[in-house]
Protein backbone atom coordinates (compact mmCIF):
# COMPACT_ATOMS: atom_id res chain seq x y z
CA UNK A 1 0.00 0.00 0.00
CA UNK A 2 1.06 3.86 -0.72
CA UNK A 3 0.24 7.15 0.50
CA UNK A 4 -1.96 8.48 -1.79
CA UNK A 5 -2.20 12.45 -1.06
CA UNK A 6 -2.84 14.29 2.28
CA UNK A 7 -6.09 17.07 2.08
CA UNK A 8 -5.94 20.29 3.51
CA UNK A 9 -8.74 22.85 3.19
CA UNK A 10 -7.59 26.14 1.97
CA UNK A 11 -8.99 29.94 2.27
CA UNK A 12 -7.54 31.82 -0.34
CA UNK A 13 -6.32 29.53 -3.51
CA UNK A 14 -3.68 31.92 -5.00
CA UNK A 15 -2.48 32.80 -1.64
CA UNK A 16 -2.04 29.43 -1.00
CA UNK A 17 -0.18 27.94 -4.91
CA UNK A 18 1.80 31.32 -4.12
CA UNK A 19 2.99 29.83 -0.92
CA UNK A 20 2.93 25.90 -2.03
CA UNK A 21 4.24 26.20 -5.72
CA UNK A 22 6.22 30.22 -5.14
CA UNK A 23 7.91 29.20 -2.09
CA UNK A 24 7.61 25.41 -1.41
CA UNK A 25 8.45 24.64 -5.55
CA UNK A 26 5.57 21.69 -6.05
CA UNK A 27 3.95 21.71 -9.33
CA UNK A 28 0.17 21.73 -10.23
CA UNK A 29 -0.75 18.41 -11.94
CA UNK A 30 -4.24 18.06 -11.44
CA UNK A 31 -7.67 20.75 -11.02
CA UNK A 32 -10.39 19.03 -10.39
CA UNK A 33 -13.83 21.25 -10.59
CA UNK A 34 -16.25 19.54 -7.71
CA UNK A 35 -19.58 20.86 -9.69
CA UNK A 36 -20.45 24.52 -7.72
CA UNK A 37 -19.35 22.90 -4.13
CA UNK A 38 -15.62 22.81 -4.21
CA UNK A 39 -12.39 22.63 -6.39
CA UNK A 40 -9.45 20.17 -5.52
CA UNK A 41 -6.16 21.31 -6.72
CA UNK A 42 -3.18 18.43 -6.88
CA UNK A 43 0.08 19.14 -5.80
CA UNK A 44 3.42 17.14 -5.88
CA UNK A 45 7.02 16.82 -5.46
CA UNK A 46 9.53 15.46 -7.89
CA UNK A 47 9.01 12.38 -6.02
CA UNK A 48 5.45 12.14 -6.66
CA UNK A 49 4.45 13.06 -2.99
CA UNK A 50 1.05 14.93 -3.52
CA UNK A 51 -0.76 17.11 -1.24
CA UNK A 52 -4.40 17.90 -2.31
CA UNK A 53 -5.75 21.42 -1.85
CA UNK A 54 -9.21 21.99 -1.13
CA UNK A 55 -11.58 25.26 -1.98
CA UNK A 56 -14.79 25.12 -0.40
CA UNK A 57 -16.45 27.75 -2.54
CA UNK A 58 -18.24 30.35 -0.68
CA UNK A 59 -16.65 29.50 2.55
CA UNK A 60 -13.93 31.12 3.74
CA UNK A 61 -13.21 30.11 7.50
CA UNK A 62 -12.21 27.29 8.96
CA UNK A 63 -10.44 26.18 12.46
CA UNK A 64 -7.85 24.21 11.55
CA UNK A 65 -8.06 22.04 15.30
CA UNK A 66 -5.91 20.63 17.49
CA UNK A 67 -5.57 17.21 15.91
CA UNK A 68 -4.03 18.14 12.75
CA UNK A 69 0.33 18.89 13.59
CA UNK A 70 2.20 20.15 10.64
CA UNK A 71 3.18 18.98 6.99
CA UNK A 72 7.21 18.74 6.38
CA UNK A 73 9.54 19.51 3.69
CA UNK A 74 13.01 18.46 2.82
CA UNK A 75 15.42 21.36 1.92
CA UNK A 76 19.50 21.22 0.51
CA UNK A 77 20.13 24.38 1.94
CA UNK A 78 17.77 25.16 4.99
CA UNK A 79 19.87 28.67 5.04
CA UNK A 80 18.61 30.04 1.65
CA UNK A 81 15.62 29.05 2.76
CA UNK A 82 15.86 31.47 5.95
CA UNK A 83 16.94 34.17 3.52
CA UNK A 84 13.67 33.96 1.35
CA UNK A 85 11.56 33.83 4.40
CA UNK A 86 13.15 36.79 5.62
CA UNK A 87 12.75 39.11 2.43
CA UNK A 88 9.37 37.84 2.21
CA UNK A 89 8.95 39.29 5.90
CA UNK A 90 7.63 36.23 7.00
CA UNK A 91 7.19 34.98 10.83
CA UNK A 92 9.39 31.71 11.04
CA UNK A 93 10.88 29.30 14.39
CA UNK A 94 14.49 28.02 14.33
CA UNK A 95 14.88 24.76 16.00
CA UNK A 96 16.70 24.71 19.02
CA UNK A 97 21.03 25.15 18.75
CA UNK A 98 21.73 22.06 20.86
CA UNK A 99 19.61 19.82 18.52
CA UNK A 100 21.35 18.26 16.16
CA UNK A 101 18.44 18.51 13.04
CA UNK A 102 17.97 22.32 11.79
CA UNK A 103 14.86 23.59 10.78
CA UNK A 104 12.30 25.94 10.74
CA UNK A 105 8.70 25.82 11.20
CA UNK A 106 6.78 28.92 9.12
CA UNK A 107 2.93 29.19 8.97
CA UNK A 108 1.15 28.44 5.51
CA UNK A 109 -1.75 31.04 4.29
CA UNK A 110 -4.09 29.18 5.64
CA UNK A 111 -2.68 29.00 9.31
CA UNK A 112 -1.21 25.22 8.96
CA UNK A 113 2.59 25.10 10.75
CA UNK A 114 4.71 23.88 7.69
CA UNK A 115 8.46 22.68 8.96
CA UNK A 116 11.44 22.44 6.49
CA UNK A 117 14.04 20.54 7.65
CA UNK A 118 17.37 20.65 6.22
CA UNK A 119 18.55 17.45 4.74
CA UNK A 120 17.15 14.65 2.15
CA UNK A 121 14.92 12.06 3.14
Amino acid sequence: MRLAHTMIRVKDLDATLDFYVGFLGLREVRRKPIGEEATLVFLSDKDGQTIELTVNHGRTEYEIGDQFGHLAFFTGDLEKVVADVEKRGWWYRRSRPELSSKYIFVKDPNGYDIEILEGQP
